[in-house]
């Protein structure tokens, strides 16, 4: 399975720390007009901006994971439940976040659970959203259709040094940068 096909977004957006920070203050107020009693945060990448908003709003976090990649490659055509939602969330308002909704895919399976497991509300939140992210995020900080380059993705530990990741540098080159 190859990566994430980069070629046909438009131009690159690299996100700084302080970004991220206003980014996860900006979706904290908008999940904050739904009041959630619980936030359930998608690992990997998701499990920032989730943590982020858990403790603006003053609420309990509960991570799952569910994914495509094995060892932060891409394996699977779909995601994979590799840690359930846990059952706390049943009875509660849950705002499922993730840093980025692509295809919109792994929120709505999310999602999907955690109603399943008796969540009374889920609304689905991403730091960062695509425009043919299907279905659409309920809350987002930021709509593009540039390749996103996240703070903590800019470099990997490999070898014993620290190198540029290998498919961010796949992603610029797709966008010829």
């Amino acid at each position: 399975m190859k990566p994430y096909d980069y070629a046909h977004r438009k131009g690159v957006h690299s996100l700084t720390w302080e970004d991220f920070a206003a980014l996860s203050a900006a979706l904290a107020e908008k999940l904050s007009v739904f009041n959630p009693e619980a936030v359930v945060g998608i690992a990997r990448a998701g499990l920032f901006p989730a943590t982020a908003v858990a403790c603006f709003l003053r609420r309990e976090l509960y991570p799952t994971r569910i994914t495509r990649r094995v060892n932060d490659i891409v394996i699977y055509q779909s995601p994979m439940w590799k840690v359930p939602v846990s059952p706390e969330v049943q009875g509660k308002v849950v705002a499922v976040v993730d840093e980025m909704a692509d295809t919109g895919q792994t929120l709505a399976l999310v999602a999907d659970e955690a109603r399943r497991l008796g969540a009374v509300e889920v609304i689905t939140a991403s730091l960062v959203s695509h425009t043919w992210a299907s279905p659409v995020p309920q809350a987002c900080a930021l709509v593009t259709d540039a390749f996103v380059i996240f703070p903590w993705d800019r470099q990997v530990y490999q070898d014993g040094q620290w190198q540029p990741h290998p498919e961010i540098e796949a992603g610029l080159r797709a966008q010829g940068v």
